[in-house]
């Protein structure tokens, strides 16, 4: 086998791999924000996350001489960072500080594809199939039967307010990253990202915390996993994915994140996981098979 027959071979592979990756990885962040959440408030923990990732991202872009964007992709940059990482992050990381339960947590996100879809089919261009409005909807059921009968209660409405700033905020910076940074390296871009959401964190921080750190072991075993794992390897596979395939696609495979979340959170925190629940993480696998199959072509 010739040598770039090999590496075609292992890019199908990859290509192929990269949703079932990302889903895993993805789920583990909110996994990681419970940990980390024990020695430090949310604000305060994602102004860290962010000055780190940003230095190695930066580190990253320099040592391949990546390509640096212009004062106009900077700028897009910028904007995508606050959405997917600053409102994004911080809407989940004040959810989980406020007592709502990691899977519960991912709840609102996982609803994105309807939103997300419909956006899409409008702003990008994007022709949504009804055989994929079909999909949509079964993963909507599916996500909501995975976490049915969870206590909704979380810490005063703080908590649940939270997840609808991350709901719509994720869902705008994927759109906005897919229509206008798409062209730009991404990691300067991604260093950008890091930077613009550090500084919208740190104001925060400063603004409503106490910024008292507890460096034990559990936060900074569980920083070390959101920066390198969710915020290097994650963020830059989802980008990958956004630049590669249609965003109602992309937008699909959040319909796995409750349930791989829930399955996690029962492992590791012994929140609630019964039969209905598990018939629910079928119903959305199925619902993203369902979404993937349509040969539809996108406009990007």
């Amino acid at each position: 086998m010739s040598t770039s027959s090999s590496q075609a071979t292992f890019e199908s592979i990859a290509a192929r791999a990269a949703p079932a990756v990302f889903v895993v990885l993805w789920s583990t962040g909110f996994i990681g924000t419970k940990y980390v959440l024990a020695g430090a408030e949310p604000l305060t923990y994602l102004t860290v996350r962010m000055a780190i990732a940003a230095v190695l991202m930066g580190a990253i872009a320099a040592i391949w001489r990546a390509k640096w964007p212009d004062w106009t992709g900077v700028m897009h940059s910028a904007i995508s960072g606050l959405l997917v990482h600053g409102f994004y992050l911080g809407g989940t990381s004040v959810a989980i500080y406020h007592s709502v339960p990691a899977g519960l947590s991912a709840l609102m996100p996982g609803l994105q594809p309807i939103l997300m879809s419909t956006l899409a089919n409008r702003w990008l261009g994007e022709r949504v199939t009804p055989l994929q409005w079909t999909g949509l909807l079964m993963g909507l059921a599916g996500t909501l039967t995975v976490l049915h009968g969870r206590n909704m209660s979380g810490d005063a409405g703080w908590g649940w307010l939270a997840t609808c700033v991350a709901l719509i905020s994720i869902t705008l910076g994927t759109l906005y990253q897919k229509r206008y940074c798409s062209q730009i390296d991404w990691r300067s871009g991604n260093c950008v990202q890091f930077f613009s959401a550090g500084l919208l964190f740190s104001v925060g921080a400063f603004l409503f915390e106490t910024r008292v750190i507890v460096w034990n072991h559990e936060f900074v075993f569980g920083l070390i996993w959101l920066i390198l794992v969710l915020s290097i390897g994650s963020i830059g596979l989802l980008y990958w994915l956004i630049r590669h395939s249609a965003a109602t696609r992309v937008a699909s495979f959040f319909y796995l994140v409750p349930g791989v979340t829930a399955v996690m959170a029962y492992l590791l925190f012994d929140e609630r996981l019964d039969m209905l629940s598990i018939v629910g993480m079928v119903i959305c696998a199925a619902a993203v098979l369902l979404v993937n199959k349509s040969t539809a072509p996108a406009r990007s």
